[in-house]
């Protein structure tokens, strides 16, 4: 890239202590007091997540999953958290089919919600590692927006009311979202009662008050009354597991992701694939690049579907698909000049969701994401829990010979993705965004911008981005481009055969991403939050 790298609509946030950075300024604000106050990184994205759970439920909440990568610089390596739910003790393929559901999960209700709420014991497990405040601390400012409220913002309040026909359909979640029959106004003050009292709760009683206790006992009774899946048992049964990441080199950078039941790998087949290409010969921005990114996507999510469930039901082979010669073999089928239809990409032979990240003054880095899944996850609402469950389980195939079929506690395939990359052992970026099945192709960009092009983070961040196939529920299979890419690219984009849509410039649906550079040498911090949501990164 020709330009400056600091050239960008938002200036870069720079610090030499501490950082944090996520999609809503109120989170990332509290993260912030969090780190000022002495703790810890891990400390700060729970204080994150939990007021994301109140000013941002249509991302994220207490209802739904939790990853997350920490590097310690006692321990010198990167460890992985995957904190989500498995599905319900009584989910078969034959209990839908007896419903009335051969084809698909509903993707909407009680019946969507039939994996176990996996965040809060995540963020147990965490505390419990790596944290330094006491845990009823980390909740204040989630307790206080919830119950004194804050004013909505227009992204929240458009989002309410693109989703109001569905909130409307359950008794407690239109009492949340939907008081007086219809969406609050922008710049309304909202607030949460319910939400409150169980966020109350988990700060007096951690982990214990949801999967053994008061609240779980709520949202079990309020799940069965309308006809859904989990028990306690269910509940009293879930673990969340620190596991080892998988790595790649890129150029020399390794990247670290969460390893299946995670779409982690896909980030590191598509890495692998790029790496074979001189993309700054390339050119950022230009027809070849976008058309390259896509094709590789396509090869790589060939094999994700392939292969990416629960890795309990399933043996992959790790070492074969993130082989250099496997992506020799597989670069082989990207035309440069012409745009393979999906039907004809096989496997090899080997959204909704909230992305935030903190570093504190001790170096302990953590990427971490939280997800509902869709808009409002299930858009069920426990009564007087004001907890949206997600509907991740809905992703499970009714299919007995897919991959992910469901089955009684297994865990489904997961978009979210929290990244890291590391030099010479040490992490140089900690980075993600939400979007669903776009969260590895935006991670590719702001690696290859950042790596390859020598973008700062913001700039990485706010460059014109592109999305190849479904995300947010859509079907669709259109390559999507934001309208600020120029119109000769998109042109020559169409001749290759590329089923173009254009969508408008800083949309929600390409992602919202955030970052934080770690310049080792110098000891600055470089913060990066993304222009398409609400976020903001914070630190000094």
């Amino acid at each position: 890239m020709k330009t400056d790298p600091y050239l960008c609509g938002r200036p870069v946030t720079m610090g030499t202590r501490h950082m944090a950075a996520s999609s809503h300024y109120l989170a990332s604000l509290a993260g912030y007091d969090v780190l000022e106050a002495g703790g810890s990184a891990a400390d700060a994205v729970i204080a994150i997540n939990a007021v994301l759970a109140v000013v941002y439920p249509h991302m994220s909440g207490l209802g739904g999953d939790f990853f997350c990568q920490v590097w310690d610089p006692r321990e010198g390596q990167v460890r992985a958290l995957n904190a989500s739910g498995r599905s319900a003790a009584r989910a078969s393929i034959e209990l839908y089919r007896s419903r009335g559901h051969a084809g698909i999960i509903p993707v909407r209700g009680p019946l969507a919600a039939l994996t176990v709420p996996g965040a809060i014991d995540g963020w147990w497990e965490l505390h419990q590692r790596y944290g330094r405040l006491d845990w009823e601390r980390l909740f204040q400012p989630a307790i206080r927006y919830a119950g004194e409220g804050f004013p909505l913002t227009p992204k929240f309040q458009a989002s309410i009311a693109a989703n109001s026909e569905v909130l409307s359909q359950y008794e407690a979640t239109a009492a949340a979202y939907l008081p007086g029959g219809r969406p609050p106004k922008a710049g309304a003050i909202f607030r949460q009662p319910d939400l409150g009292r169980s966020l109350r709760l988990i700060a007096a009683g951690g982990r214990e008050v949801v999967y053994r206790g008061e609240l779980g006992e709520a949202i079990v009774r309020g799940l069965q009354q309308a006809g859904g899946l989990l028990t306690m048992d269910d509940l009293a049964s879930h673990t969340s597991e620190w596991v080892d990441p998988l790595r790649s080199d890129y150029r020399g950078y390794e990247i670290s992701e969460l390893p299946p039941n995670t779409q982690g790998i896909a980030v590191l087949l598509i890495l692998n694939l790029l790496e074979g290409f001189d993309l700054q010969a390339v050119g950022e921005g230009t027809a070849d690049y976008y058309h390259l990114m896509t094709e590789a996507v396509k090869l790589a999510y060939a094999d994700r579907d392939r292969w990416v469930t629960d890795p309990t039901c399933i043996e992959i082979p790790y070492e074969r698909l993130l082989s250099k010669e496997y992506a020799r073999q597989r670069r082989a089928g990207i035309d440069m000049q012409r745009a393979a239809p999906e039907s004809q990409i096989a496997p090899g032979d080997g959204g909704d969701t909230a992305y935030f990240c903190a570093v504190d003054s001790d170096g302990l880095a953590v990427s971490a994401i939280q997800s509902l899944f869709w808009g409002f996850g299930s858009a069920f609402m426990p009564p007087g829990t004001g907890l949206l469950l997600q509907n991740r389980g809905s992703y499970f195939s009714l299919d007995e010979n897919h991959p992910n079929a469901l089955a009684p506690r297994k865990r489904t395939f997961h978009t979210i993705i929290p990244a890291m990359a590391l030099k010479d052992s040490r992490p140089v970026l900690v980075f993600g965004s939400m979007g669903g099945e776009g969260q590895p192709q935006t991670q590719t960009a702001l690696v290859t911008r950042i790596i390859d092009f020598g973008c700062s983070v913001q700039q990485a961040i706010e460059l014109p981005r592109i999305l190849y196939g479904r995300t947010w529920g859509q079907p669709t299979q259109t390559l999507k481009l934001e309208s600020n890419i120029p119109g000769e690219t998109a042109a020559e984009l169409s001749r290759r055969g590329h089923d173009v849509e254009i969508y408008p410039q800083w949309s929600p649906s390409m992602g919202h991403a955030q970052a934080i550079w770690i310049d080792q040498r110098e000891g600055v911090l470089h913060g990066g939050a993304d222009p398409r949501g609400e976020g903001l990164a914070v630190g000094r």
